[in-house]
């Protein structure tokens, strides 16, 4: 079964994800806009890594509008959608969907933002919409350029009914392996994207009340207790959920702790660098969010009151 793949929103999640499909000879539309999408329509989606190694990958880039004129003139729809924005961005998003997308196109949104999959879901009835998050650490440099940080790039995808023997889904399967990304195509996915977010919640709230990278992160010392103070109050809001992260106590904190101890030490999360940077970001999703679950559940979260205070302080005071 071949696929036509479109990747709305082109950055540090989606452009990675474009530029492997590509490469790997899948069918793959990115979605992009501005001078990022003059550079890779004219050069393509270059990546850097390691010690500044570079690859510049051929791909195939259109803008919202482009595309939309090119299905009234009788184009395709996708197959199948990944969903890269960030989270503020959803709502906008979600009429372009609407418009681009066939009967039987599959949306699989890969955010930051926990229970996106399930507002995706409510807003689009008509289309089979799974649940879904990647691992990935990746930032756009410059238009056309994605830095990427580690080797990790894993997507999470699943459905509500828990069955994993949906022909698209499993061709899904195929293709991120073909690409050389690890996917991950799961029965339990509420507790898979649960589980994402329990790392890079910590992850981005640590490092914003710190203003850490990863390097200060992965020693010992106060912002590394910091970080496993607040996996341990997201894992109490999880076992109030009723979706229970960890089968013993501290299983979560070993596993997120080797997550980021894989990361380059210049790692840091998008909602930090765009707050560094004066930019809208997700910190309402990633921060503020779990002070509102912890009230919902009636969980105490010390750790996550205290940062969520002083970011906003920070953002009043700017």
């Amino acid at each position: 079964m071949k696929l036509r793949y479109m990747i709305i929103g082109a950055g540090g999640v989606g452009g990675p994800v474009g530029a492997y499909l590509s490469k790997s000879g899948a069918d793959t539309m990115l979605i992009a806009r501005g001078k990022h999408l003059a550079v890779l329509q004219e050069h393509g989606l270059t990546l850097v890594s390691g010690e500044n190694e570079r690859e510049s990958i051929p791909v195939k880039a259109i803008d919202m509008d482009g595309f939309l004129a090119a299905r009234e003139q009788g184009a395709p729809a996708p197959d199948v959608i990944f969903v890269c924005v960030k989270g503020y961005s959803l709502a906008d998003t979600v009429p372009f969907i609407r418009k681009a997308a066939g009967r039987d196109t599959v949306v699989i949104p890969v955010l930051n933002i926990y229970g996106t999959g399930r507002a995706l879901q409510a807003e689009l009835p008509e289309l089979l919409v799974t649940d879904g998050c990647i691992y990935i650490s990746a930032n756009r440099i410059a238009p056309g350029v994605i830095q990427k940080h580690g080797a990790i790039c894993r997507i999470v995808y699943g459905l509500p009914s828990h069955k994993t023997d949906h022909p698209v889904l499993q061709q899904v399967e195929t293709d991120l392996k073909n690409a050389g990304i690890d996917p991950v195509y799961s029965p339990y996915v509420e507790r898979d994207t649960l589980l994402k977010f329990a790392y890079v919640s910590p992850n981005a709230a640590c490092g914003q009340y710190y203003h850490a990278k990863a390097a200060e992160m992965q020693h010992p010392g106060e912002v590394r207790d910091s970080f496993v103070r607040l996996i341990k109050e997201v894992a109490a809001i999880a076992n109030k959920m009723g979706i229970p992260l960890e089968s013993r106590p501290g299983e979560l904190v070993e596993r997120n702790l080797r997550i980021l101890d894989a990361l380059a030490p210049t790692a840091s999360t998008s909602m930090q660098r765009d707050m560094e940077a004066g930019k809208q970001s997700e910190v309402d999703g990633l921060i503020y969010q779990v002070v509102r679950l912890a009230e919902q559940y009636g969980v105490d979260v010390p750790e996550y009151r205290t940062i969520a205070e002083a970011v906003k302080k920070q953002t009043e005071n700017k």
